[in-house]
């Protein structure tokens, strides 16, 4: 019995193992720290917003490739990391994005909320609600996987995403989630305020999103309110997006 249990340590954890190696902790805090570490070269932020990386890894291979090529601050990835919220895809999709030539932030995707995912996330890549602060931009990462939460009226947090749209210390603010306000995974009850509360902050006119596979470019409030959702990895292609005073431009990147 000893001899059949003592290589144990050899074997894989199991799938919904949480345990995540030091290294890979805390992902979204140490971009962010390395982030505001850089010395910008232009006027323009500029940042790569890409969407659900889900099992298309020979595609996010690719994206890499691309993405090293372009000169931009850093990368989104809008949500979806992961397939089934397991921790293997989490670090398989890492180890893939961790070769960018730039930091690289995530927000959550309701496929990451799958099984232990939520758990997975929290200890990789930090609270599911974040915000920081760089070159007069606030950039505010939100939950907004509404269904997962069983249309409780609590994701997203508006009173949180409030709060992190006052102050004077910022000019402008974008705001990033997975699901959009249009989508059907996203509260309706809720909707129209989350609409409204980036309107009266008189600092948003853009917010990004993944989670419907396909391109799409609206606005709102009278097109105050610009709102980008970026393609699934498996559509080989991402925005490029820059961003200078209250101005917004964007294009597609094939690769």
């Amino acid at each position: 019995m000893a001899l059949l249990f003592a290589g144990c340590d050899l074997f894989e954890y199991h799938p919904y193992e949480v345990r995540i190696p030091d290294d890979e902790t805390d992902l979204n805090a140490k971009a962010i720290a390395r982030l505001q570490q850089t010395t910008p070269t232009t006027d323009t932020l500029t940042l790569i917003l890409m969407g659900d990386t889900q099992r298309f890894y020979d595609d996010v291979e690719d994206f890499v490739s691309s993405a090293n090529k372009q000169r931009a601050d850093f990368v989104m990835l809008d949500g979806d990391i992961t397939d089934f919220g397991i921790r293997d895809e989490f670090e398989w999709i890492h180890d893939i994005m961790r070769k960018l030539n730039k930091p690289y932030l995530t927000v959550i995707g309701n496929h990451d909320l799958s099984g232990n995912g939520e758990k997975v996330y929290r200890e990789m890549y930090g609270d599911l609600n974040l915000s920081f602060l760089y070159r007069g931009f606030k950039f505010v990462l939100l939950n907004t996987n509404s269904r997962e939460y069983a249309f409780s009226g609590k994701v997203p947090d508006l009173d949180w995403l409030r709060t992190q749209l006052q102050g004077d210390d910022f000019d402008r603010a974008v705001v990033v989630s997975h699901v959009p306000p249009f989508d059907g995974d996203f509260d309706v009850k809720l909707a129209a305020a989350y609409n409204e509360t980036l309107y009266s902050s008189g600092k948003v006119n853009l917010s990004l999103h993944g989670h419907q596979h396909a391109f799409r470019d609206t606005t709102y409030n009278e097109g105050h309110i610009r709102y980008l959702v970026s393609t699934s990895m498996n559509e080989r292609m991402y925005l490029l997006v820059k961003l200078w005073d209250d101005r917004v431009d964007f294009k597609k990147i094939f690769y």
